[in-house]
């Protein structure tokens, strides 16, 4: 993997001309392409940046309309390969996605841990490397690739690679605590708004403040709000075994917390992903990119933007509390046609996922109808230890009725045709079965 990421970065040196960058609109794209845009930056080379929902055939096409000497496409490409090799200028793809087994032209530079099978990295780790690569300088960006990490959840196994990301980090603490977050913020609020779902507690400011007394925690010390950091080890206990007895699943409520110090702030990594990940939700993505950059004027609208962000998190979250899911064996499929939004469905199908309401191995399956008729697919699996491959769950019903899917082993999507609706769901629920019975031989 290395190997392949300094035989690119040789390449790219000889290389001239504008660049392009193009890259995915999650926490793990933007901190991606906010490496690659500041490494560009400091070599004075010219460039533009992008930031985009999806990668498909149409925009793969208006790429290639626009000539540009170098293109970087981030955190996506790895389904395109074939698309890609008609490109006649230099292309680099850093992805992490499952691949399809394609003969490259010579033109295109493809970095992906799959074709090394090293260890799972994002997006923004490889970009990270890369940087590196050009210039060991850029190691002072090794906590947005700590961030990428955390917004794709992958910062609680951490391999080799992983592990030396977070060594260079230097502004990068790690700690063992409750998977609580935000947790540099008061208390009930990170309790309020946490990822961690709590019934009755998450989404209500009531419910966080009673938790809290009934844990004996006092919400104020020396006129300070308490944080999760400030709680000493009898009040975390308490506060945690009665976490535990208000959730349906006893797993492991303790891991790693990265704090970060950002623009000379102390803040809780998670929190900084999911603010870069409202950013580019809500489809302001520049200013995400910016923030990552180094701006301090964008991070009040990004805090803005976060705001709205969790309020239509919760929102969905209710509503997805109080209709009907379609359920079976293993599996839950959540059909919220247009009363969620599409730019946010994934986002509350991992919440779902790693709240453990459901037992380890179901698959949760969200829908969303798009503005442009078509209706989005995510799909996560309860559990760190899942040996299910939604990427390939999806694939086969996504064909038949004509639509597009993309992601890897522990999370995948793509896009159908509203008119393939119930079909869909017919044969979604075939291949549950199947995979369901797999999982029990």
């Amino acid at each position: 993997m290395l190997d392949l990421i300094k035989k690119a970065a040789e390449r790219f040196k000889n290389s001239e001309g504008i660049i392009r960058i193009v890259t995915h609109y999650d926490t793990d794209g933007i901190t991606a392409g906010a490496i690659i845009a500041t490494a560009m930056k400091r070599l004075d080379r010219q460039f533009k940046i992008s930031v985009i929902s999806q990668l498909d055939r149409k925009n793969l096409e208006a790429l290639k309309k626009e000539g540009n000497k170098i293109t970087f496409l981030l955190d996506l490409g790895a389904q395109y390969l074939e698309e890609i090799n008609s490109f006649e200028n230099e292309v680099f793809v850093l992805d992490h996605h499952e691949i399809k087994e394609t003969v490259l032209s010579e033109n295109i530079t493809f970095i992906n841990p799959h074709l090394t099978a090293d260890e799972e990295i994002p997006a923004s780790v490889i970009s990270y490397l890369f940087a590196k690569e050009l210039d060991v300088n850029n190691a002072d960006l090794a906590s947005l690739a700590v961030l990428g990490m955390v917004g794709d959840f992958a910062e609680q196994d951490l391999g080799k690679i992983g592990n030396s990301v977070v060594n260079d980090a230097k502004n990068v603490t790690v700690r063992k605590n409750l998977l609580l977050f935000p947790s540099t913020r008061p208390l009930n609020k990170a309790l309020e708004f946490s990822s961690i779902y709590i019934p009755g507690v998450t989404g209500s400011a009531i419910g966080s403040l009673n938790l809290i007394r009934e844990a004996g925690i006092k919400i104020r010390e020396n006129s300070q709000y308490k944080t999760l950091l400030d709680l000493t080890e009898d009040e975390l206990s308490r506060l945690i075994t009665l976490i535990t007895l208000k959730r349906a699943h006893s797993e492991n409520l303790i891991g790693k917390i990265y704090l970060i110090k950002f623009l000379n702030h102390l803040e809780d990594a998670r929190e900084l992903s999911s603010l870069i990940n409202a950013c580019g939700r809500l489809g302001h993505a520049d200013i995400a990119v910016a923030f990552c950059m180094g701006c301090k004027k964008a991070k009040s609208n990004a805090e803005t933007l976060y705001s709205s962000y969790k309020h239509q998190l919760i929102a969905g979250l209710n509503w997805i509390s109080l209709n009907e899911k379609i359920e079976g064996e293993g599996y839950v499929i959540i059909n919220a046609e247009s009363s969620i939004k599409d730019s946010i469905i994934g986002t509350l199908i991992s919440i779902l996922a790693s709240s453990f309401i459901y037992p380890e191995n179901t698959v949760i399956v969200g829908m969303a109808r798009t503005e442009d008729k078509r209706i989005k697919i995510s799909a996560r699996a309860v559990g760190h230890n899942s040996d299910l491959n939604l990427k390939k769950l999806l694939e086969n019903p996504i064909n038949i009725v004509g639509g597009e899917y993309g992601g890897h082993k522990r999370a995948s999507g793509g896009f159908i045709p509203v008119s393939k609706e119930k079909t869909f769901i017919e044969l979604l629920q075939k291949e549950l079965r199947v995979s369901q019975l797999q999982i029990k031989v």
